[in-house]
């Protein structure tokens, strides 16, 4: 059956605009690479992206909001540059996380679109993810061939990112157009029939004008799973007029597509009552994927279009603007497998159940701010203001159909599932289901104060007004049913302390807070109370606050470490009493964590880091559904999804002038599924390796070998339905071109 394609929905005309971008940019190879020409001296702290060295640079953020480099800023920041990624060989967004201690992944199921749902210090940051500074809304499965560098905000982050951020939040960089000309190319196979191609082009026309094409083609099999294939591409054009000028532009054009095989991976074990049989890890074989040929499938798009203008006053004022519009869309159609006591004993499974979603979020978001520097009597200011207005819209036109047709067909054998069975046709309906409209309004303003040379000040206030609208819908008829809504307005603070006890080393004490109303990630997060509907929509916002003591150290050739000791307490979190949701529960998380990243000399350089996190369910409802945050049974539980203890360690070493060694160690200890830690997933070691030669200065060869001992583990899970196994044993060689 030919599946309804993400196109369908009315995005940008891709293939005559992928055509012609080839035609204008292509063969871009210029002379050699040079450094980025930066906006006349201005003196705004916040660090600029650059063509990298084989060195993990790892105190510079893009974002304007941090007013001070960030040893100096009193928050756990993690900076996953380009080299990290390269190096490691991360091809996807959670690729690239996973070298961050602590922050694991969930999935989704009917309330919860399936897409990248990372946990950050034992909280959901679904929603707080932003490219460029801009909230990226709407499920995606992110790639990284346009990322520059990716910052990892730890703890409550609601003044720098408004609504959500109760964990904290994600910023992707992306590459963008600059001065000097270069060009990076490469080409890539592998085991599980890897294929991957990129390309990266800079060319500078004139003095002020640059253009930059990034693209992508991406085509596997999962390592350890029958019938997952992954195939994916995607590119980023951009300008930018105006360099080595007062006054600078940027467009970009984001494009991503994905056409995968959807996968729901092995169940956990239902129902105890039938058996007897205790609930705890999933079941099954690594490599069982329960879905049906011709009928499953994930596709997912997006397109973000962004226009940035920055014009320098002087040295000490800098004001800009950036406006984004973009579409994305998530389609998918998929079997849930699911396996009772008695199911189990007789050595089948379930897949009777059936979920689907054909989501689409179009955003419009203006983001105007001023950078300042100034002094007030003896006091030096950097500050960084601005306003922010939005308007989100999503719609979900679900689908209809693909129940197997004959019922003995429905359960199939644990180990060895049949995938080729006749089913009905999926046809989407003709109406979205549900259509929720979103418009959101915030200010802030930041400011680091050197009151002398050891003691610095850092306060930060937001102001944020969000409203949202939802219009319920027969999916056959287009008739309206039931309508929701609520208009919140909320602040946050960021306010902190640095001693420098030398210019290289500072302690430092924080609080922070963070504001999540119902309905903040719009359809996409309909779960504990998350969306709007008649029991949630007079609901508070949750609130949650951190204080946090810590230390920041720059040495030896270029190595930063960090250290740091957090309490979070989440209050009015929404929990089940009796048939209403009511702020009535509390969460704690107390912690702390250690980090190093950087060059230790300048053969050998480090990343990663050791996480722990006692996460604690203090105050709960009276549901009996395990499934629901706040239930009667999670009270003094962990926090699911939160492991107590993770570590990751990436390192790599120019053993001779040509040849670089490197690997990995990640370990993540075990991760309860749902509230009432009934069903986990078991904590894991995993190892990778790479090797690099350098065969000319413009030309090297890479190999990557991920999950070196083939470790049966999980990278995600849904509660205790399901939990998706990680990629077995990955070899793959790049060969990578540069000039």
């Amino acid at each position: 059956m030919a599946k309804v394609s993400s196109r369908s929905w009315g995005i940008f005309p891709i293939r005559p605009v992928v055509s012609a971008l080839t035609l204008a940019f292509g063969g871009m190879a210029g002379a050699n690479a040079s450094e980025p020409v930066p906006l006349p001296e201005i003196k705004v702290k916040s660090g600029k992206t650059s063509e990298r060295s084989n060195e993990y640079k790892v105190d510079k953020s893009a974002s304007q909001k941090f007013t001070a480099p960030l040893i100096d800023t009193p928050k756990s920041i993690t900076v996953i540059t380009d080299e990290v990624i390269k190096d490691s060989g991360s091809l996807t967004f959670q690729d690239a996380l996973r070298t961050t201690p602590g922050i694991t992944f969930g999935s989704g199921e009917g309330g919860i679109a399936s897409g990248d749902r990372p946990f950050i210090r034992g909280f959901d940051v679904f929603s707080s993810i932003y490219v460029d500074g801009l909230r990226d809304l709407g499920t995606q499965t992110r790639e990284i061939f346009a990322v520059e560098q990716m910052e990892v905000l730890k703890g409550p982050s609601g003044s720098f990112d408004g609504r959500g951020s109760a964990g904290g939040s994600i910023n992707i960089v992306t590459k963008q157009a600059r001065a000097g000309n270069f060009f990076k190319g490469s080409a890539g196979l592998g085991t599980e029939k890897f294929k991957r191609g990129t390309i990266d082009g800079n060319y500078t026309i004139g003095e002020n004008v640059a253009v930059r094409l990034v693209g992508m083609a991406h085509k596997a099999d999962t390592p350890g799973r029958d019938g997952v294939d992954v195939e994916r591409w995607g590119l980023m054009p951009s300008i930018t007029l105006g360099l080595n000028t007062a006054t600078s532009a940027t467009f970009s054009w984001y494009h991503f597509e994905t056409d995968d095989k959807s996968d729901w991976g092995i169940p956990f074990i239902q129902n105890t009552a039938n058996g007897g049989i205790p609930e705890g890890k999933p079941v099954g074989s690594r490599s069982a994927w329960y879905g049906v040929k011709g009928r499953d499938f994930q596709d997912t798009s997006a397109d973000i279009g962004t226009f940035k203008i920055s014009h320098a006053f002087s040295d000490n004022l800098v004001v800009r603007n950036t406006t984004r519009y973009s579409i994305t869309t998530n389609e998918f159609f998929v079997g849930r497998p699911n396996i009772s006591s008695a199911d189990f004993a007789a050595g089948l499974v379930n897949r009777d159940a059936t979920r689907n979603r054909g989501t689409r979020t179009e955003t419009v978001a203006n983001l105007t701010d001023v950078s300042f520097i100034f002094d007030t009597g003896f006091i030096k200011h950097s500050l960084n203001a601005g306003f922010e207005v939005s308007w989100e819209d999503y719609r979900n036109r679900t689908y209809a159909g693909g129940a197997i047709i004959n019922p003995a067909d429905r359960l199939t054998p644990l180990g060895n599932p049949d995938s080729s069975v006749a089913f009905d046709p999926v046809t989407r309906n003709a109406y979205p289901s549900a259509e929720i409209e979103a418009h959101n309004k915030s200010a802030y303003i930041f400011d680091s104060m050197e009151l002398t040379e050891k003691i610095l000040f850092n306060a930060g206030i937001r102001f944020d007004n969000y409203q949202v609208d939802l219009q319920n819908r027969n999916a056959s008829t287009g008739a309206n049913t039931t309508s929701f809504k609520q208009n919140k307005s909320f602040f946050n603070y960021q306010v902190g302390a640095v001693y420098k006890m030398q210019p290289n080393a500072n302690i430092y004490a924080a609080f922070a807070t963070s504001s999540s109303p119902v309905g903040l990630s719009m359809g996409d997060f309909g779960y504990a109370g998350g969306d709007l509907n008649a029991n949630t929509e007079s609901l508070k916002p949750e609130r949650t606050e951190t204080y946090e003591v810590g230390t920041k150290w720059h040495v030896l050739h270029d190595l930063a470490l960090t250290a740091a000791v957090f309490h979070t307490i989440k209050t009015n979190a929404r929990v089940n009493v009796g048939p209403s949701v009511e702020n009535a529960g509390r969460a704690v998380v107390n912690g702390f964590e250690l980090g190093f990243a950087g060059n230790v000399t300048d053969k050998w350089n480090v990343f990663g880091g050791y996480t722990f996190l006692d996460a604690e369910q203090t105050r709960v409802g009276d549901s009996t559904d395990q499934n629901a945050v706040g239930s009667a049974g999670s009270k003094g539980k962990q926090l699911h999804g939160t492991p107590k203890h993770a570590a990751s360690f990436w390192s790599t070493y120019k053993v001779l002038p040509r040849v670089t060694l490197g690997g990995g160690l990640f370990y993540t200890g075990k991760v309860y599924a749902d509230p009432s830690n009934n069903g986990y997933l078991p904590s894991y070691v995993r190892f990778d390796l790479m090797a690099k030669y350098n065969i000319s200065q413009n030309l090297d060869v890479q190999l990557n070998v991920q999950n070196l001992t083939d470790k049966r583990y999980f990278n995600t899970t849904y509660f205790r339905h399901y939990a998706i196994p990680a990629p077995g044993r990955v070899a793959f060689v790049n060969l990578n071109l540069k000039f």
